[in-house]
């Protein structure tokens, strides 16, 4: 089925979506074609429990010489180290076995999952995204406890190994890591934009786990804390302090007292309530020890018979720190370099190369202005990962109630305050 096809189905068929609308009388006045003033924010119908990531342009840095910066010595020499590591990891990628640089591609494992077609274990072909799409849809038509059990093997339609070698740098691995960030820390737990059941969340926690990028509540208060108080000092990462600041060295240095003062004023009592996410809060330490350190280095390792070496810097480091930059990249690319169609007064850009890193992540500008759009895009598969993932979730009944901003509401926010880039999709 091609992929447009899929995606009204799966968006009109399976599940139900809210969508955020600008009311006709705030649209047409008198009657006629012109667009009126639209509040800037239009979600309070719909998500009224969630307004701590609605930026809030009262507040003002205070006025004075910042604080002194106070450099975390023990995250500057570890950050160091996993990139040293990392640097190493593309040296000894030519000697890795096919299976390290795929893992989970096809591995000589026994399968994680069952149900898996036969045909496709001699499929051959280039790896372009319409296979990979095709892999992902049929995936889809899987039950659910599959697809959960059969997680780690998303993108395993088996391609000869010789037509594939060294594309992928543990690709499995990293779309897991990268989608316990995108669809679970940020899209459902920061922003409440859709709901999930209990093994979606389950899911997604333990991806999430393995991308190492904090726990999901301090996750969630940190970025609840960028939208509010975006640019700002009260910004964990304001890009107004530049590229360097914006990307890594926010985590170098002790965090301003305006982002402590503030992100604990926060209302934070929706995760405290969620029992999933104290869980790994309590167990953070073991569970990304196991997840993103000891496993990703164990199984090619002891599956396949990689050398401890290439396991290592390869699997573990490297791909680490790949998923690490592409999600840095939203804080700082994203805020400096790219077009700002639907709001210009604010930093955050549409940032293409951004959003092929980080599955979907790009369209910084419109998720700014439209926090609790779910596909935090307006045009949903589109260089979209996530929003793809989340749909199909939604297939198996498993994801639901996405919030979705109406075309009409988007229209007007360009006519208000966009820079006129805009081109219609």
């Amino acid at each position: 089925m091609p992929a447009h096809l899929l995606q009204e189905e799966i968006s009109s068929s399976y599940t139900t979506t809210t969508t955020i609308t600008a009311p006709s009388s705030r649209v047409l006045q008198n009657g006629g074609g012109k667009l009126e003033k639209t509040p800037q924010y239009v979600e309070e119908d719909i998500r009224p429990e969630m307004k701590d990531d609605i930026y809030d342009p009262t507040y003002q840095d205070k006025e004075g010489p910042r604080p002194k910066l106070e450099y975390v010595w023990r995250n500057i020499i570890l950050m160091s180290l996993l990139h040293l590591g990392a640097l190493y990891g593309i040296i000894l990628i030519p000697t890795c076995k096919i299976y390290t640089l795929l893992w989970g591609k096809r591995s000589p494992c026994p399968p994680v999952s069952a149900g898996i077609p036969p045909e496709s274990q001699h499929s051959q072909g280039a790896a372009d995204p319409v296979v990979l799409q095709r892999t992902f849809q049929e995936r889809c038509s899987w039950s659910s406890s599959s697809v959960i059990a059969g997680a780690s093997q998303v993108q395993r339609k088996s391609i000869h190994p010789q037509t594939r070698k060294g594309s992928y740098n543990s690709f499995a691995y990293y779309l897991l890591s990268a989608v316990g960030v995108t669809a679970g820390a940020h899209r459902l737990w920061s922003h409440r934009t859709y709901k999930a059941r209990l093994p979606l969340r389950v899911f997604l926690i333990i991806a999430n786990t393995m991308a190492f990028q904090n726990d999901v509540y301090e996750w969630a208060r940190d970025h609840r804390a960028h939208h509010k108080f975006s640019e700002t000092d009260a910004d964990p990462h304001n890009s107004r302090r530049g590229f360097f600041f914006s990307h890594v060295g926010w985590l170098l240095v002790r965090k301003h007292p305006a982002v402590k003062e503030k992100g604990g004023l926060l209302n934070m009592s929706d995760l405290k309530a969620e029992k999933l996410v104290m869980f790994q809060r309590r167990y953070y330490k073991p569970g990304i020890l196991l997840m993103c350190f000891i496993l990703p280095t164990i199984v090619p390792w002891y599956c396949w018979g990689e050398a401890f070496p290439q396991s290592l810097f390869v699997a573990t480091f490297l791909r680490y720190a790949i998923v690490l930059n592409a999600t840095w990249l939203v804080n700082s690319a994203a805020h400096l370099y790219g077009y700002r169609p639907y709001d210009k007064t604010i930093s955050p850009r549409e940032n293409i190369l951004v959003s092929l890193g980080a599955v979907g992540e790009g369209f910084h500008n419109y998720h700014h202005t439209f926090p609790y759009d779910y596909s935090a895009s307006e045009y949903r598969w589109h260089i979209n990962l996530t929003t793809f993932f989340i749909d199909c979730m939604a297939a198996l009944g498993l994801a639901y109630d996405r919030k979705k901003v109406s075309k009409a509401a988007i229209l007007a926010r360009i006519k208000r305050t966009g820079d006129e880039s805009y081109k219609s999709g």
